[in-house]
């Protein structure tokens, strides 16, 4: 089931992430929806709080930028080391049509717990580190706007405000056939 995926500057985004304790079907059905809703919107990462979720819980899939990688399911993620530095023009489904340079570890050793709560261990790089690096951020209430210029941040607030208010006043038009 595809969920709504929350716009910055919605408050909701800056809370911090529960871990999971539970591991049952409710969770199953979470994540095949985090999912579809990342395909969808033709991403690479969604944090659960993306999705009013407040859990520390997400799905990446670098596949379309990044070759011999696949769907990862990560709940409760550590990051335990990085090393290096690397910058990437990021962008976020909770701030769409918006892309700005930020500077992230360009390698990192994870730790996270699979869907049956089994632990798994996982070294990234590229795209893939920084993924989990921009997702793990959405756990704490972190967005990359928050990790570039106050000038560059307030300019995408007031066309992410403009955008949520032209979505909120659409109405849906009913279909005619064609002639």
């Amino acid at each position: 089931m595809l969920r709504e995926i929350l716009i910055w500057p919605d408050p909701r985004l800056k809370k911090k992430s529960a871990p999971v304790r539970t591991f049952d079907t409710a969770l199953h059905r979470l994540l095949d929806d985090m999912a579809e809703t990342m395909y969808a919107a033709e991403g690479v990462g969604l944090a659960a709080p993306q999705v009013d979720v407040l859990q520390r819980i997400l799905v990446i899939d670098t596949s379309p930028r990044q070759e011999g990688q696949k769907l990862i399911e990560v709940i409760n993620p550590v990051l335990v080391r990085g090393e290096g530095a690397t910058t990437y023009n990021e962008g976020c489904l909770s701030v769409p049509g918006e892309a700005e340079e930020v500077e992230r570890f360009a390698s990192v050793d994870m730790r996270f717990q699979d869907r049956f709560g089994k632990t798994v261990e996982m070294h990234a790089q590229e795209l893939l580190a920084i993924a989990f690096q921009h997702e793990m951020d959405h756990l704490e209430g972190v967005l990359f706007v928050d990790r570039i210029s106050a000038l560059k941040r307030e300019l995408i607030r007031r066309r992410m405000k403009k955008l949520k208010s032209e979505r909120e006043h659409e109405t849906p038009h009913s279909e005619q056939p064609a002639l």
